[in-house]
């Protein structure tokens, strides 16, 4: 027996909305489904994590899941809990970055197999792209009314100034039409009756399934789960320097994994359930080991460990493992030379960075004059002798002298060396 879908959403807090008779649908037949993707960038963030997980549970559970890129509608802009129109895009950059979007929807869900409930994707701008403006409103506006439309939150706060904007455009207003559009295109042509969402595209999701109704006469379903937040109150996944991306080269493996072990407690014991495979017995075996030593912090180790693990690769997990080390004081000057420019430059963000040339390397500079006239990291020479003298200065992770030699050899990635002062106290030397 499969489990049961909206059982497993329950108990891992996934679950918000859901119209009568969706879960005697999932227990009856095997269900096709689709979560729409905004497609503006080429990459996706931890914020559709949430919508990801939601269509890999629906294939662990024997389902089918398809994952609709928004082309068209990533064209529009959705105006639930947005106060600003979106930047619009054209069909080269949409298709460049469906195809960036794909390859990392891999790495959860089975697009290859020949199993039945293989996961497809999917783009709006397909069929929508032909589709005059006559025959949209002919075939689909006639059939909801403006005054079902005006009763919607997201339009209503809009209209009313509440998301602090002067209202909204007839291309916004129409989202809700476009987007119950490919509900209905998806049940006819893929059988498709349920679409699943965050909980403030209930609204959208509605739309689509009194369309279908009013336009077919069948039934159609819609689920929801919570928006996630963190336990303060604050925005889920964002973060000073912005969001945290699953494209490598927009956040690098070791910032991803120390997101996730940063987590607050209450967080991380919410986030295990939503964005991790782990069963129920395994997730309550590991809460009451953490609340004997919630210092160790095994709730987030587990959590970053599996998440960088199936993001990005078990080498990346090692390498940002190893990082994530160096700042402890555990770590050895082969961890630090295997790292490369970005993880370093990553684990050190922050950290006070003198700039010298590269002449100094030459060998004609001493190590003394270095950290205190050339580079400004000691107030004096005699401040750097002491230090020598007390064994609480490190280069590059090992213990110095003053006879040690300063030269290109010192050099990690070719620029830049690690200067510690006794335990926490880390400066970098930028050599160009």
């Amino acid at each position: 027996m499969k489990k049961n879908f909206v059982e497993e959403l329950r108990w891992r807090g996934m679950l918000q909305d859901m119209m009568p008779g969706t879960e005697e649908l999932l227990q009856k037949e095997q269900v096709t489904a689709y979560v729409g993707i905004d497609p503006t960038a080429d990459s996706l963030h931890i914020g559709h994590l949430v919508g990801i997980m939601m269509l890999k549970h629906f294939q662990e559970c024997g389902h089918k899941p398809l994952a609709l890129v928004g082309g068209a509608t990533g064209m529009i802009g959705d105006p639930s809990g947005k106060s600003m129109e979106r930047v619009l895009l054209n069909e080269e950059t949409l298709r460049h970055n469906q195809a960036c979007i794909k390859k990392q929807l891999a790495r959860f869900l089975d697009f290859s197999s020949d199993a039945p409930n293989a996961a497809e994707l999917v783009n709006n701008y397909d069929w929508m792209k032909d589709m005059s403006f006559l025959s949209f409103i002919r075939d689909i506006g006639k059939h909801i009314t403006v005054n079902y439309m005006m009763a919607k939150d997201s339009v209503k706060k809009r209209l009313s100034g509440e998301a602090g904007t002067d209202g909204m455009s007839f291309t916004e207003f129409t989202y809700q039409l476009v987007q119950g559009n490919d509900f209905l295109h998806l049940l006819q042509t893929k059988n498709c009756k349920l679409q699943m969402g965050g909980s403030d595209q209930w609204g959208n999701i509605t739309t689509g399934t009194e369309l279908i109704r009013r336009t077919t006469g069948k039934e159609a379903f819609a689920l929801t789960c919570p928006l996630i937040t963190k336990a303060d109150g604050g925005k889920f996944g964002k973060t000073e320097s912005g969001n945290i991306w699953l494209d490598a080269a927009k956040t690098s493996p070791y910032k991803f994994y120390q997101f996730w072990l940063n987590c607050s407690d209450a967080d991380s014991s919410r986030y295990i359930r939503i964005f991790t495979m782990l069963d129920r017995g395994e997730i309550e075996a590991l809460e009451q080991e953490h609340a004997q030593a919630p210092h160790l912090r095994l709730l987030q180790k587990t959590l970053a460990k599996d998440l960088t693990i199936r993001v990005h690769s078990e080498k990346d997990y090692q390498t940002a493992l190893e990082a994530s080390e160096i700042l402890f004081g555990k770590s050895t000057t082969e961890a630090l030379r295997k790292l490369d420019t970005e993880t370093f430059l990553s684990v050190f963000e922050g950290v006070p960075c003198s700039e010298v040339s590269a002449g100094e390397f030459d060998g004609g500079t001493s190590l003394v004059d270095l950290l205190s006239d050339k580079t400004g990291i000691f107030a004096s020479k005699s401040e750097v002798r002491r230090a020598l003298k007390e064994n609480s200065l490190s280069i590059n992770k090992e213990k110095v002298t003053e006879q040690t030699p300063v030269g290109k050899e010192m050099l990690l990635n070719g620029a830049y060396v690690l200067v510690q002062k006794g335990k926490k106290n880390y400066f970098l030397i930028h050599v160009k």
